[in-house]
């Protein structure tokens, strides 16, 4: 299939998407009251914290607003685009309806990652980067053309990783059976991505700065913004996206050749 074919099937199911959310419009609000009210509580907790300190780890309030607003961004789109899916994923692999997919004369991966979109996770990017403009007007940052096109490719850089990981987590489910509560550590590391880099020391630095992906994703687009185009932070964030994009792919496709269908 060409790259067009594939375009056009994803706009079908975005299509889909949009058409089935609609016909459950008070469940729509529901949910993207219920994600605003999360980013809500956050960014009490930074207004909270900061009534009795001037900065944590060298961070100021609106540097670690920045931050905050970037790691929620990051974590918008995932859920918009691939949370859902990946977690259908895993549950179709344990009731043998995977099957349907690989029926289908397309990409498995492309096809199980790519089956709808959550809109009321979308809605909320709108938020995130409502609060990134304001904690830059705050700061009283300029930021370049070059500094903004860096900050959008980091951000797509943080998505992509963000799907390799929980893709390789939810691949999983081929050896296990089931993944759900490594999918709900998962949620909980990521975390970690609106703390500054800065704040972890020994053991904790080489785990969630180094090792994990849990930081990385949000501090070296913010610190873009923040100390302008380092070249090292745009190389380091672009090989942690290959490394974690090509092991969820490979987890994926191990998994793959193993799976025995609900017919066999």
């Amino acid at each position: 299939m060409s790259l067009l074919s594939y375009l056009r099937i994803w706009l079908a199911c975005a299509r889909y998407s949009v058409v089935r959310t609609m016909m459950f419009r008070f469940d729509f609000i529901m949910w993207s009251l219920v994600e605003f009210l999360w980013m809500a509580v956050n960014l009490l907790l930074v207004a909270v914290i900061y009534a009795h300190t001037d900065e944590i780890a060298g961070w100021s309030q609106y540097e670690m607003l920045l931050l905050v607003g970037t790691s929620m961004l990051v974590q918008r789109f995932i859920m918009g685009f691939f949370w859902s899916n990946l977690f259908e994923f895993a549950r179709n692999v344990r009731s043998g309806h995977f099957d349907f997919f690989l029926a289908q004369p397309g990409n498995p991966l492309f096809m199980v990652s790519t089956r709808k979109l959550d809109l009321d996770g979308l809605a909320n990017t709108v938020v995130a980067v409502g609060v990134i403009i304001y904690a830059v007007r705050q700061l009283g940052l300029e930021p370049s053309l070059l500094q903004i096109g860096s900050y959008v490719l980091m951000i797509g850089c943080g998505i992509l990783i963000h799907y390799g990981a929980l893709l390789a987590i939810v691949s999983l489910t081929f050896w296990l059976g089931a993944s759900q509560g490594i999918e709900g550590s998962y949620f909980t590391l990521m975390e970690f991505s609106r703390l500054p880099r800065e704040a972890f020391r020994g053991a904790a630095n080489l785990i969630f700065v180094w090792l994990l992906p849990a930081v990385v994703v949000s501090n070296v687009p913010a610190r873009t913004l923040l100390h302008g185009f380092e070249p090292q932070h745009l190389l380091w964030l672009a090989v942690t996206t290959a490394v974690w994009f090509a092991l969820g792919v490979t987890v994926f496709n191990r998994g793959l050749r193993r799976y025995a269908s609900a017919s066999s």
